[in-house]
């Protein structure tokens, strides 16, 4: 009995993180002030340290409540990543070439194998869906936007980069 709830519980949470990236909206386009979103999105992490380093002023045409979404995604992640290390996350932002750049950086162990981040259901947390990174990923190209991760160059850690159309 005990192996049949454990699988139904398991088949759960699959339908249900399923259920999530087969039904992403498109997004509802409206401007969205940088500053804004990221500065209330960073406040809702209370875990580590967040540190936001303010970019200069910029507005989007995107859908903000996605946006949220997949900044406390990536945020999450970092604050994760971060606690392995008692670090801290950086977040901040830069406008370039029609562009804003958003980077989400920890201070954690980095990232043991990048091949399959962006893989539906794989994770590598105890609990984890496997399904944030791919809804992020999703989220941003549905903006005509980029995310990428990758371990840091300059530090251990791991860096994630969001690039959205201004």
């Amino acid at each position: 009995l005990g192996i049949i709830r454990s699988r139904t519980e398991a088949l759960g949470r699959f339908m249900t993180a399923y259920s999530q990236l087969a039904r992403l909206p498109q997004p509802k386009l409206l401007p969205v002030n940088v500053s804004e979103w990221v500065g209330s999105t960073v406040k809702l992490e209370t875990r580590v340290k967040v540190s936001l380093g303010k970019g200069p002023e910029a507005v989007i045409s995107a859908d903000r409540d996605q946006l949220e979404q997949l900044l406390i995604n990536l945020i999450r992640n970092a604050a994760d990543a971060a606690l392995e290390t008692k670090g801290g996350v950086q977040v901040g932002w830069m406008r370039r070439r029609g562009q804003v750049e958003l980077w989400v950086v920890d201070d954690g162990p980095g990232l043991p194998n990048t091949a399959n981040l962006f893989v539906p259901f794989f994770t590598t947390k105890p609990g984890g869906s496997g399904i944030g990174l791919v809804l992020s990923r999703q989220i941003a190209e549905a903006h005509g936007g980029e995310l990428t991760l990758k371990n840091r160059s300059d530090a251990r850690g791991c860096e994630a980069r969001l690039v959205l159309p201004v």
